[in-house]
């Protein structure tokens, strides 16, 4: 029997992706809602009450309206793409490569938290040097990225496309969160193992899709001992065997010229740099991803299928 996969929100952006990985797939049956109907509130409950998988892709207070509409229902499990459950105790991270217990804690969770897309680069990196011991907890992190624009949803892309509108961007890349309290914050110090916040600093390029998050270290403030090598070598350590997330070697990061924000954008993996001279005193480590890619509906994806082989 096929698995049953609700989308709600499928005609925003993140559930349009979702929804066109699953498109030319014959082991599961799309529970759909007519655009027309989406606020139609009987008609989800029904819907997300009949589906073994409902996957929210809905602003905060609308999922938190979706989650307590199935809550008697313990047959309906949830992936939900927004930040309101990032950091709940009840919640599974739904970055599977994160630690090595999290693909069975997805696999075996009824709900499931999608993590957002500058912090999976994020995480990606710190994580393996704080359970390495490379990283202090309290070391002051910056973060610093570049997303494409349909991150900001529907109406940010019509914002950057349409040059008609009332609010329209034309800059070719604007930095925003400037009161230094974004929505992703908790979620890097949570999953990071950080216990002070990173100072994140995010901006958006004129491109669709595609993303670069880098995190600057100064080699004395790590670990005594550490190198360039070592860092690296924890990073590619801890991913040894993955096929989504790639940790590219050194000597060919050593050969690059440019990282370009958008040699990922349409595919669900993710690279990982250290940049940085042997006996420098700098450490530049570098996470490239597609921002709806494994920053989004290709993670909600990849959380189902877990989910679904349990």
């Amino acid at each position: 029997m096929r698995a049953k996969i609700f989308i709600d929100g499928e005609h925003g952006t993140t559930g349009l992706q979702i929804r066109a990985r699953m498109a030319e797939r014959r082991d599961v049956e799309l529970l759909s809602i007519p655009e027309t109907e989406r606020r139609n509130a009987a008609m989800r409950e029904d819907l997300l009450n009949s589906a073994d998988i409902a996957i929210l892709c809905l602003p905060d207070d609308a999922s938190k309206d979706a989650v307590a509409m199935t809550a008697s229902n313990p047959n309906v499990r949830i992936i939900d793409t927004s930040t309101a459950f990032r950091v709940h105790s009840d919640w599974a991270y739904g970055f599977a490569e994160m630690d090595p217990a999290q693909v069975e804690k997805i696999r075996s969770a009824r709900y499931v938290a999608n993590p957002g897309c500058y912090p999976t680069g994020a995480i990606g990196l710190i994580r393996p040097l704080r359970m390495a011991d490379l990283l202090p907890t309290d070391h002051p992190i910056t973060v610093n990225a570049v997303s494409g624009y349909t991150g900001g949803g529907k109406q940010l892309i019509a914002q950057m496309e349409d040059e008609g509108h009332a609010e329209h961007i034309a800059s070719p890349h604007f930095l925003y969160g400037l009161t230094l309290k974004h929505k992703h914050v908790p979620e890097m110090r949570e999953h990071g193992l950080l216990s002070r916040s990173p100072l994140f600093a995010p901006s958006v390029g004129r491109f669709p899709q595609g993303m670069i998050v880098q995190i600057p270290l100064f080699r004395d403030q790590l670990a005594a001992g550490a190198t360039v090598e070592s860092v690296h070598a924890a990073l590619t350590a801890h991913y040894a065997g993955q096929s989504i997330v790639e940790v590219v070697a050194l000597d060919a990061s050593a050969k690059m010229a440019r990282v370009d924000a958008v040699e990922l954008a349409g595919k669900d993996t993710m690279k990982l740099f250290v940049f940085g001279q042997p006996d420098g005193e700098h450490i530049n480590l570098v996470a490239l991803l597609d921002n709806l890619g494994k920053g989004a509906s290709g993670a909600a994806v990849q959380n189902m299928d877990l989910m679904l082989s349990a």
